[in-house]
């Protein structure tokens, strides 16, 4: 057999020619979406490719940031950067300045690519951004904050006028880094992971099987995920390899526009975490749109409420799939459809669950002193995992050597998730907690997702995150704090009552409080942190039932 380099050009190319007519929808707000065709994507990173080495001296193994939204301009950057032999490194526009600025120097990115709406927020940053010798602007924005400015600025329409709109595409090795995505850092500093292009191709491939999102040229993808964040789950290298159009929401990522553009661009497939969803759902009860074009929605991020699945599905025919993977999993490790020929009540099971994991990617589950669990559906450990696109090393910085934390990796070689649930026979697997949130009382464990979701289910509760908190007789109780909807009645007696009819008596949360809004990270995720914090702070009007 030949054997042929498995690169991100070999991406671009074939969306570029076999799939040119396709096309990629920006979501501009007011005005009429921007629409380019998957030809002129191409074209135009050809153009990208050719001002960046020319001008601005990007080479093979040049580190190159991208501040943006989920635009076309973004992915013009996704195929250029990589398929030059350069590393695209996208930046987390929602991190804290300081982990921000401190990602920017470890990965010792050259250029920056930014949107002009974000300078506001790159601006202050300069000063302390040691490696940074040209910044490129993408889009409307006030320029002016820039004077001054050590770097290099350059407009990017102004840098692609008049380039060459081919570019000679290095056969570089798949093995290089092509984009290098950084852990959201809830713990110290994040954490780089360096995708190759062989990972990349093959995750692109993963993700247009029918089990997973089965993407096709007759599909349009709306990516609510962010593009810097662990590539958007990898969906803009598998729509532009399967063809599948996109549309991007560029900075409208309020319910209201998010509405407005299912409804008037009738995308297929679509992406995002919870929360997304949560507010999209209140959305349409509040001010109905005809969405029913929207064929699947995937869930990941976090636990997915069943109340939200049932309720897009039984009020607006929308299917929700749920998905699990995280950024040293390229991100997508499993995704939970199930098996052919059964009903719909003994096929939900298996649809609640996080799903079965593709042929290339191996997965175990350790107890607490390493030793493996079966999988019977019952006994719970910690998920590992290892495959082709699956990191095996944290990114050490420019000067640095790969790094493996004995608490992320095992002495062979499988990357330790920090996911705790159970795999049933026919390979399902169910996570209950992460193993840092996992509520340890008397010996026994609780599950904070479980008491989550049950809590989501009340009509009255909105969100519900549940954290330990220490207890000197079992060890650690569970605290509930809860959102609840407008005009709500419930009290915490109430909502204990409706969780009694779901849990063991003994995981009952006996502290509650109520909160105007669950923290999140910069990725939407619950951030449980935060939580805790307040509670050991006192900032919490804690209410203990008897």
């Amino acid at each position: 057999m030949q054997d042929v380099p498995l690169l991100v050009s070999r991406i671009l190319e074939h969306g570029r020619t076999t799939h040119g007519r396709s096309e990629v929808t920006t979501w501009t707000g007011d005005a009429e979406p921007q629409r380019r065709s998957f030809a002129e994507i191409g074209a135009r990173a050809a153009q990208l490719a050719n001002a960046l080495h020319d001008d601005l001296g990007v080479t093979r193994g040049s580190v190159l940031g991208t501040l943006m939204w989920n635009n076309a301009e973004h992915l013009e950057a996704y195929l250029a950067v990589p398929s030059m032999g350069a590393v695209l490194h996208t930046l987390n526009l929602r991190l804290p300045a300081e982990q921000l600025g401190w990602i920017v120097n470890h990965a010792a990115d050259r250029v920056i690519i930014v949107d002009g709406s974000v300078l506001p927020l790159l601006v202050p940053l300069l000063p302390g951004l040691t490696t940074v010798k040209h910044l490129v602007v993408s889009g409307p924005g006030d320029r002016s904050v820039l004077d001054g400015c050590a770097a290099r600025v350059h407009d990017y329409e102004e840098l692609l006028e008049g380039r060459p709109r081919r570019y000679a595409w290095p056969e570089t090795d798949e093995r290089q880094a092509a984009v290098l995505c950084y852990t959201s850092g809830t713990t110290g500093h994040p954490k780089g992971v360096a995708y190759s292009h062989r990972s990349i191709y093959l995750h692109s491939m993963q993700i247009n099987t029918v089990e997973s999102f089965g993407m096709s040229a007759s599909d349009t993808l709306l990516p609510v995920v962010p593009m810097f964040h662990a590539n958007a789950w990898g969906t803009p290298h598998a729509a532009f390899m399967a063809g599948a159009s996109m549309l991007m929401p560029d900075r409208f990522l309020q319910p209201a526009p998010l509405a407005e553009m299912i409804e008037r661009e009738r995308p297929t497939v679509a992406a995002a975490v919870p929360t997304v969803w949560q507010g999209l759902l209140a959305e349409l009860e509040t001010a109905p749109r005809e969405v029913s074009g929207l064929r699947d929605v995937y869930i990941g991020g976090a636990a997915c409420p069943p109340s939200l699945m049932q309720a897009f599905e039984e009020r607006h025919g929308i299917r929700v799939v749920h998905a699990w993977g995280m950024t040293e999993t390229s991100p997508l490790g499993s995704v939970a459809h199930p098996p052919g020929g059964l009903s719909e009540e003994d096929a939900w099971p298996y649809r609640i669950s996080q799903g079965r994991f593709p042929a290339s990617v191996e997965f175990r589950l350790t107890s607490a002193d390493g030793e493996p669990v079966p999988w019977d559906g019952e006994t719970p450990g910690e998920l590992e995992v290892r495959g082709p696109w699956i990191a095996g090393a944290y990114y050490g910085g420019a000067d640095g050597e790969p790094f493996r934390p004995e608490d992320k990796f095992t002495e062979d070689g499988w990357l330790k998730t920090g996911d705790v649930g159970t795999i049933s026979p026919d390979c399902y697997l169910t996570l209950t907690d992460r193993a840092k949130d996992v509520i340890k009382s008397g010996g026994e464990w609780i599950s904070s997702v479980e008491l989550e979701n049950h809590l989501m289910g009340h009509p009255e509760v909105a969100e519900a995150a549940v954290v330990a908190v220490p207890d000197e007789k079992w060890g650690e109780r569970p605290l509930a704090t809860v959102v609840l909807t407008e005009g709500a009645t419930v009290g915490y007696e109430g909502l204990r009552a409706f969780l009694a009819e779901r849990v063991a008596r003994w995981q009952l949360p006996e502290h509650w409080a109520l909160v105007p809004a669950v923290p999140k990270t910069s990725v939407g995720k619950f951030d449980k942190k935060v939580i805790r914090k307040q509670y050991a702070d006192g900032e919490l009007d804690v209410t203990t039932l008897g």
